[in-house]
């Protein structure tokens, strides 16, 4: 298993993301390799826990307007970036990338940083590894907030949105990151923050994560991932902790996930859920500090 690490010097300049990087290494359990996990971590280390997890193609950076509401707010703000993207490390094969890796990396990470009381917001990817760790762990989340996400079982046809994404991932020739985000988002983003969301990866090599996620979803009953979803949501529909649903209006490929979450989640009920007008799938773009009022006056 071939380790790839971004420079340093990609990140410098980068605009309203002045946080101080820390990492942990955690070790792949098949391969005995090293991986060093990049996070954020901001605010007093004693106080409750926002964790918050991203998607594909993004990082850490994704969240930087939601940081700081948060801190001032009295919480610790925990933001990994995923192996694979931002500033931890890349591996050089597309085929070191699995579905179930992805939840071991991040079980053992929440392992080590020993997180308990947690609130977790979760989008994209950020959701599909997140709600499998909130099924195996539930004693560590107290609140969960969904974005622009679900937990696929490939038991339901995935829709046109998806099907299209995955086959332009697939036939790109360059992946270009961050124009995919400039596109999932409704507020045009400034250049340079689309090339932020292209720091990570300085070329091709580095973005075997992010070619290969998309087949990574289960969107068949067969895939190896469905049956490990399908008992992640028999947890799930036992959850009867605080959970809040808040997805953008602008986004065709998680449109659908809400209403399901929201019925067969126990810990929907009752609460008050909402749709952010003109927040595209990159939410956290478009609305994140709306999307942060919304969370805060939920919590208090």
């Amino acid at each position: 298993m071939k380790i790839l690490r971004t420079p340093d010097d990609r990140f410098k300049h980068l605009p309203d993301y002045p946080f101080k990087p820390h990492y942990l290494v955690i070790n792949d359990r098949a391969e005995a390799v090293d991986i060093r996990v990049h996070y954020i971590d901001e605010g007093d280390p004693d106080a409750q826990t926002v964790l918050m997890l991203h998607g594909e193609p993004s990082w850490s950076f994704l969240y930087r307007k939601m940081v700081a509401p948060f801190v001032q707010a009295g919480y610790r703000v925990v933001v990994p970036d995923l192996p694979g993207f931002g500033k931890s490390d890349k591996l050089g094969e597309r085929t070191d990338y699995s579905y179930a890796r992805y939840v071991q990396w991040m079980q053992d990470w929440l392992r080590a940083m020993d997180l308990n009381n947690i609130i977790l917001i979760c989008q994209d990817w950020g959701g599909l590894i997140g709600l499998r760790l909130v099924a195996a762990e539930p004693e560590r989340f107290a609140r969960v907030v969904t974005t622009n996400t679900m937990l696929p079982t490939g038991d339901h046809p995935a829709g046109d949105a998806f099907l299209k994404w995955q086959q332009f991932s697939q036939q790109v020739p360059v992946f270009p990151a961050g124009q995919i985000v400039a596109k999932g988002v409704v507020t045009p983003l400034a250049d340079a923050v689309i090339a932020a969301y292209d720091a990570p990866f300085p070329d091709e090599s580095y973005k075997e994560a992010a070619r290969q996620f998309p087949l990574l979803v289960p969107i068949t009953p067969d895939n190896p991932e469905s049956q490990a979803n399908r008992e992640a949501w028999k947890v799930l529909m036992g959850y009867d902790k605080p959970w809040l649903c808040a997805f953008g209006d602008s986004d065709p490929v998680t449109a659908a996930a809400a209403p399901v979450i929201q019925k067969l989640i126990p810990g929907c009920q009752g609460q008050p859920h909402t749709t952010l007008r003109g927040g595209g799938h990159f939410i956290q773009e478009d609305c994140g500090e709306e999307l942060c009022r919304v969370v805060l006056e939920w919590l208090e």
